[in-house]
């Protein structure tokens, strides 16, 4: 599971959710028990009269009464007065922060993002005695009235949902920089240099920094990250926040069809969107083919190609030689669009 500031994540939730957590806490506590459990949300959620989780109930005839006794917990033997969340309580609450930004376009969590995460995939949250039951709820026409019910989501929230993601799935390079955590680059002035030129040209200006395992290329975008804070750079580049896109975190959890493209998109929205320019680092590019494939979809280099083209995406792709000549070269959304930085032993870099 992914490591996330759980007060931030509570922050999220609409004041209906958060006090059916609240309410789920309570419960805890009155069963003397040491953990919050999805079970526990789950009753809260029961309890809204005409909620959406009662509502697909009905849907497939099925009484709210019923689920509620497949849910009830054996009270667990503990005095704890300080109950925490299970760790599924939060993944629940973590996939359904991407269901509202991805899938409803909101920037909050309310009972229909939790109710759309929870059938969409109820064997990471819950246990055998009730999946049964969840399986029988048809999640694309809750979805459909979901959407039928709600109001085109503001500017704001659209701009809030992407800072979000760019949060949640990569590292601020440049911050770093700012913040003294990064190590000085020596020895690779010109390198950075032509990087530079490279990303100040109108067209083809998303680098591939090209190189066997080792030599350096991940400490050349680090070198233009120190260079962007300490303001040593051609005037279109000032102010530019340099992200490195972490790849782990933007496959963990991605099991279910279309979800790491879902989570790529969302990132590309947030840089769409974002007040300061973004270039995007993406370290082992070869592998967004793979995770595409891996997490049901094969669409992700589909989903760069037009942000690229239309110029909404920056770029800069680092990659092996035999990665580049087998996959990238053909198949990545960079053709056409960049220009190609060769990082051999000695780092020369050529265009």
């Amino acid at each position: 599971m992914i490591n996330v500031d759980l007060q931030r994540l509570i922050q999220t939730l609409d004041a209906e959710t958060r006090s059916d957590l609240e309410r789920s806490a309570e419960r805890c506590v009155d069963r003397g028990a040491n953990e919050v459990l999805v079970e526990d949300l789950m009753l809260g959620l029961l309890e809204r009269p005409r909620g959406l989780l009662v509502r697909a109930l009905e849907d497939v005839r099925i009484s709210a009464g019923e689920l509620s006794v497949n849910l009830q917990r054996r009270a667990e033997s503990c005095a704890s007065r300080n109950p925490t969340f299970a760790p599924e309580l939060v993944q629940w609450l973590q996939d359904a922060l991407l269901v509202a930004n991805l899938e409803l376009g909101r920037s909050q969590v309310g009972q229909a993002a939790l109710v759309l995460a929870l059938l969409l995939n109820p064997l990471r949250y819950v246990d055998r005695p009730y999946q049964a039951l969840l399986s029988k709820l048809n999640v694309d026409r809750l979805k459909d009235f979901v959407l039928s019910q709600q109001v085109q989501p503001t500017e704001a929230q659209t701009v809030a949902s992407g800072d979000f993601l760019l949060e949640r799935f990569t590292h601020n390079l440049t911050q770093q920089a700012r913040e003294g955590q990064l190590d000085p680059v020596l020895c690779r002035d010109g390198e950075i240099r032509q990087m530079v030129d490279i990303l100040v040209r109108r067209r083809k200006n998303n680098p591939i920094v090209v190189g066997e395992a080792g030599v350096g290329k991940t400490a050349i975008v680090e070198g233009l990250a120190l260079r962007i804070a300490a303001g040593e750079v051609p005037s279109v580049l000032e102010g530019v926040e340099l992200l490195s896109l972490d790849m782990g975190l933007l496959q963990a959890g991605a099991g279910m069809k279309g979800e790491f493209e879902r989570r790529l998109k969302g990132v590309i929205e947030g840089v769409r969107t974002s007040p300061k320019p973004i270039i995007l680092f993406i370290d082992e590019a070869h592998t967004l083919i793979g995770a595409g494939n891996s997490a049901g979809g094969g669409d992700a280099a589909n989903l760069l190609k037009p942000a690229l083209a239309r110029g909404e995406l920056r770029t800069i792709a680092a990659t092996t030689w035999a990665e580049y000549k087998n996959i990238l070269r053909r198949t990545l959304p960079w053709h056409g669009a960049s220009s190609q930085c060769d990082c051999t032993s000695r780092l020369s870099m050529r265009r």
